[in-house]
């Protein structure tokens, strides 16, 4: 700010709003490219599931695959985390659970946010839920991107613990929005 300019006080506004305007597209740019790394790594773990249970029945491979894979990835990329016998195994059961998620093609989910989901796959309460409206084999064409957005949305973790204490596919999906 310059001494005797009587414009001085108006400039310091229009600064602090550039600044705030500023802040807000970094974090916005920040969590964007957050979740696009989140989906990548979501549909990174459900091809590795595919695949590995493809092997597995197309060779008759038991648990021992797991764990030779597990130790050569570590091995070989020593540095990457997250790839162990269990989380490979969960990656083989997250597949199995969503068998059709990621075979149809996708616009990135990175871009979508709960404003531009329809306001039918927004959440909803509990005491709504139709629960003979089942996801579970999509029928519609936009029923897979839905459960695509839905499911890469979440970090690994969650995934894990709701395909673990929930069975029932709507009530997951309502969940995990």
């Amino acid at each position: 700010m310059i001494k005797n300019d009587p414009n001085a006080p108006a400039a310091a506004i229009f600064y602090s709003e550039l600044l705030a305007d500023i802040k807000k597209r970094i974090r916005q740019a920040q969590n964007r490219a957050a979740m696009s790394v989140n989906a990548e790594m979501i549909r990174l773990y459900w091809d590795i599931g595919e695949m590995v249970a493809k092997r597995q029945e197309l060779e008759g491979w038991g648990k021992d695959l797991l764990r030779r894979l597990a130790a050569d990835i570590k091995d070989e990329i020593p540095e990457i985390k997250g790839f162990s016998e269990r989380n490979l195994q969960l990656m083989i059961q997250f597949q199995r659970e969503y068998p059709d998620l990621f075979i149809t093609p996708q616009r990135p989910v990175a871009e979508l946010s709960e404003t531009s989901l329809p306001k039918e796959i927004r959440p909803q309460p509990v005491a709504e839920i139709d629960p003979t409206n089942s996801i579970q084999s999509p029928q519609k064409p936009g029923e897979t991107q839905i459960m695509q957005r839905i499911v890469a949305q979440l970090p690994w973790a969650h995934n894990v613990i709701l395909i673990h204490k929930l069975k029932d596919l709507p009530i997951r999906l309502w969940y995990a929005r």
